[in-house]
């Protein structure tokens, strides 16, 4: 430690440094990723009920979720769901943030707080405002209502992701071809979109897990027949408590991953379309080559 002594840190003090953050990073994400290693033994259980460590291996906790009419119908269900609101939210957002991103107009900040405010406000008290709305509008118990309802909490996942990408885009490169005759409509869809194209889909991906994971609106709008899967998964934990909780929890965990990973996957490729070298669209200019 005696590169502190005198207002500089030594080599050997930055590596205590790293060792320290890695070490504290590490056990942060081990606290986070042990529920997991509880519910995913679980849900190869042979027990009858959910007890840890299981006392034997078994797959009946998955047959019964692939063969059960209500989890399946909840599950397609959720799926429908979320595919709406990736459309809805996808569209909505990608066009607020264009205007936020570009927009030069008085309150702009003040804007950008307003769409981000589902992200804020706690989530109960949206529910509690939506389901009032959509009762009055007959709304509720609906594939339409819950895709609406989750959209709302959807679009500010998508602004903050494409706007994010937007800031790496070259205004530039959508002024020349104005100037070249193209409208803001041709524009968008013929320079900008194509750019940040892998942004977009990755914005989907997550407006997608937003509305599948998402269960307290779900409670405020599902109906009987009309249950999302965590709501499914809600009903079972009070009312009959099986492993097949912990089997369904474990393929919702595989999914969530599995599009998380592609998501990362396409913000890198977003990363270098609009981050390369030598310019903020990702084109490197030439040197004028010397003449001899």
């Amino acid at each position: 430690m005696n590169g502190w002594r005198d207002g500089r840190a030594g080599p050997g003090d930055w590596d205590i440094a790293r060792l320290a953050l890695y070490t504290l990073t590490g056990l942060i994400l081990l606290f986070l990723l042990l529920p997991m290693f509880v519910i995913v033994p679980i849900s190869f259980s042979s027990a009858k009920f959910l007890t840890f460590p299981p006392p034997g291996w078994s797959l009946q906790w998955y047959e019964k979720y692939f063969t059960s009419p209500a989890w399946l119908a909840a599950t397609w269900l959720s799926v429908r769901v979320a595919a709406l609101t990736m459309v809805l939210a996808t569209g909505l957002g990608t066009l607020a943030a264009l205007g936020l991103a570009r927009g030069r107009f008085r309150g702009r900040g003040l804007l950008y707080g307003l769409v981000l405010s589902p992200m804020i406000i706690p989530v109960i008290i949206t529910a509690i405002a939506i389901y009032f709305l959509f009762a009055r509008w007959e709304l509720t118990g609906t594939l339409a209502g819950l895709a609406l309802a989750h959209t709302v909490l959807a679009i500010p996942v998508v602004v903050v992701i494409v706007s994010a990408t937007l800031q790496g885009v070259d205004p530039n490169l959508e002024h020349a071809a104005m100037n070249l005759g193209a409208n803001r409509l041709r524009t968008f869809w013929r320079v900008t979109l194509p750019i940040i194209r892998p942004g977009v889909i990755s914005a989907a991906i997550f407006a997608f897990i937003v509305s599948f994971d998402e269960v307290i609106i779900a409670m405020f709008l599902s109906s009987p027949t009309t249950a999302t899967l965590p709501k499914q998964m809600w009903d079972g934990i009070r009312q009959e408590i099986d492993p097949t909780i912990a089997a369904v929890s474990t393929l919702v965990i595989v999914g969530s991953v599995a599009l998380l990973l592609l998501a990362e996957v396409l913000r890198g490729q977003a990363q270098r379309l609009v981050g390369g070298p030598g310019s903020r669209g990702g084109q490197e200019p030439r040197a004028k080559e010397d003449s001899p």
